[in-house]
C-alpha cells in the first residue's frame, strides 16, 4: 500500500460523501468524510490533492490501483466530481464505491449493496443522475432517524453526532474502512457477507 503517480489509471473510484468546511465536521451527513479519515491513518496517504472539484489521493489496496475522493462540491451536486473523475480514468459503475450516511439504519451499522435506488439521499441521487445508473456499490453508515416526525430532516443530517451515537460511529468507521479494503480486495458480495449488519 501506499501512494501512486497519476500516471497509469485506477481500477475503483472511493468516493466519501460529506460537505467541504469547519461548519460541517463531525455532522451526521459527513459519514462519508469521517470514513476517510480513518482510511487516510490506516493507509499512510492523504486525501488532498485538489483535482475535478474533489481533494484525492492514489493509493494501493489489495493490489489495485485506487482514487479515494472527498468531493468539494457539496453533497448535492457530488456527481459534478465523480462523472468527470471516472471519465478521465475510464472506471466502469461497478468500481465506483460510494461511501454515505444512511438515516434509516441504527448508529453503528453498516450496510453494502452492488446497487439500488438513491433511498432520498441527495448526494446518491445526484451521482445516479450524472453517471446514468444507478448499478455501483455503495457502503451506508447508519445515523439513525430524527427522535420525532416533526423534526426536520436537513437539521437532523446536518447536526453533529454525540454521546452514545458517536461511539457507535466512531466503531462502525472502523469497520467500514475495513469493509472498503474487503470489498476491492476480495470482492462486493463477499464484503457484503463479512461486514453488513
Amino acid at each position: 500500500m501506499g501512494l501512486l503517480s497519476d500516471r497509469g489509471g485506477v481500477q475503483w473510484l472511493v468516493v466519501f460523501l460529506g460537505n467541504p468546511g469547519p461548519r460541517y465536521e463531525g455532522t451526521r451527513h459527513n459519514a462519508g468524510f469521517m470514513v476517510c479519515d480513518v482510511l487516510e491513518k490506516k493507509l499512510g496517504v492523504s486525501v488532498n490533492r485538489l483535482k475535478n472539484r474533489a481533494l484525492t489521493a492514489q493509493c494501493t489496496i489489495g493490489g489495485q490501483k485506487v482514487l479515494l475522493m472527498k468531493p468539494q462540491t457539496y453533497m448535492n451536486l457530488s456527481g459534478e466530481a465523480v462523472r468527470p473523475t471516472a471519465d478521465f480514468y475510464k472506471v466502469s459503475p461497478e468500481h465506483i464505491l460510494v461511501v454515505s450516511d444512511e438515516v434509516a439504519l441504527a448508529p453503528g451499522r453498516l450496510r453494502l449493496r452492488p446497487g439500488g435506488s438513491a433511498g432520498g439521499h441527495n448526494g446518491l441521487k445526484n451521482i445516479i443522475a450524472q453517471l446514468g445508473t444507478d448499478q455501483f456499490p455503495r457502503l451506508r453508515l447508519g445515523v439513525g432517524a430524527p427522535p420525532h416526525p416533526d423534526y426536520d430532516m436537513a437539521d437532523w443530517v446536518l447536526g453533529v453526532i454525540r454521546n452514545a451515537d458517536a461511539e457507535a460511529f466512531s466503531e462502525a468507521a472502523r469497520k467500514a474502512a475495513d469493509a472498503i479494503e474487503c470489498c476491492i480486495s476480495e470482492g462486493v458480495q463477499k464484503a457484503m457477507n463479512k461486514y453488513n449488519c
